[in-house]
């Protein structure tokens, strides 16, 4: 059996991907990873149970309070617990660093009127990263996630990564840019079980995380209040404007641009009568665009700084594009073109396609490739 590093968040998919690398006769090394935001409250020592030793975690000075995030403090204590049944060793790693990275690009892209998405740089930095250095200084041969998606051997004899099979639930979109010489060193334990069967096995096991709620917030965010969480990185630099339609004509005002994306309809802070989108966002003049939901549609877009986990396509291949995390996918062409870029071309109107989010590519359930929408 293998040895393996496994990312361990203090969630219910994670602690049930351990428990199932275990039953399998793995030997797993939990990792929680610690990015330095959140709250230094109640996980206050690290136990490798095997070893029988305790020693104290670095706690990160200053308090946010979080909701349902994935790296406080208290889920760091869950993951502790389920190592400690599971007698497994559990360490925290201090990614503070590492996370900071992650951080600037995130604040970077919102004042510049895009939608960033910091899930997948995280998998491509961290999980599907720094993690690897991780395993190859501790000897483990894989690094496994609780990401709801699947790794299959294809016809080539290399390894696909494939749409979990909870459709609900899948995760596969933000795994699309992890290095394709990776996945045969990747572990994704539950991605072929439904959540409703994750669940009973944690209930099954003895797990306390088993009811515990999925996170719904980006895990450095206090409260989701990503626009002061911004304003309070960048003090200096201002992109407050002016909210305007189509045509030109000034309907309100805004604090700055970076509380908008695209396709946004709710908590625009301007009433006029109709329905009206967020469709283009100008961060040269601070500028918030409404519009009809027609003229939030696109035929089309270009995506750069493009990833393949196949043979990147020579010429203009028919798949499934999918332009955000909770989005469905659409029948479109995607054509290669220079510099590590792509043409999508839609066969039916797509709505909500933000710049710097991800276009996915998909074969039927499997992932192609994707890039980050200009």
């Amino acid at each position: 059996m293998s040895r393996i590093v496994l990312a361990m968040s203090g969630g219910v998919d994670s602690s049930v991907a351990a428990a199932l690398l275990c039953k399998e006769g793995h030997e797993v090394i939990g990792v929680f990873m610690r990015h330095g935001e959140e709250s230094p409250v109640a996980a206050t020592c690290e136990t490798d149970s095997r070893a029988g030793e305790t020693r104290p975690l670095a706690v990160p000075t200053g308090r946010v309070d979080h909701k349902q995030g994935c790296c406080s403090a208290a889920d760091a204590e869950d993951g502790r617990r389920v190592a400690d049944l599971l007698n497994i060793p559990f360490y925290a790693l201090n990614l503070e660093a590492e996370f900071s990275t992650i951080i600037d690009y995130f604040v970077d892209e919102y004042t510049a009127g895009r939608t960033p998405n910091p899930c997948v740089m995280c998998n491509n930095w961290i999980k599907f990263g720094k993690l690897f250095e991780y395993a190859r200084s501790v000897g483990a041969e894989y690094v496994a996630t609780g990401h709801y998606a699947r790794l299959e051997k294809n016809d080539g004899g290399g390894v696909s990564l494939m749409r979990g099979c909870d459709l609900l639930k899948d995760q596969s979109y933000v795994l699309f840019g992890v290095q394709r010489e990776f996945l045969e060193r990747m572990m994704l334990p539950v991605g072929q079980y439904q959540k409703s069967q994750i669940r009973d096995i944690a209930r099954q096991i003895g797990l306390r995380v088993a009811e515990k709620k999925d996170s719904q917030e980006i895990c450095f965010v206090p409260l989701g209040k990503h626009d002061e969480f911004i304003r309070k990185r960048r003090k200096a630099t201002s992109t407050a404007g002016e909210i305007v339609t189509t045509d030109g004509t000034v309907v309100g005002s805004h604090p700055g641009i970076e509380r908008f994306t695209i396709g946004q309809r709710r908590g625009v802070g301007v009433a006029m009568g109709d329905p009206r989108y967020v469709v283009r966002i100008e961060p040269d003049t601070c500028h918030v665009v409404l519009g009809t939901r027609e003229e939030l549609a696109r035929d089309t877009l270009t995506a750069s700084g493009t990833n393949w986990l196949t043979d990147p396509p020579e010429s203009p291949i028919r798949c499934q594009v999918q332009i955000r995390y909770n989005s469905d996918s659409v029948a479109a062409t995607v054509e290669p073109l220079p510099n590590q870029r792509i043409r999508v071309s839609f066969d039916t109107p797509c709505y909500g396609v933000a710049p710097g989010q991800a276009a996915v590519c998909y074969q039927d359930n499997r992932l192609l490739g994707g890039g980050w929408i200009d």
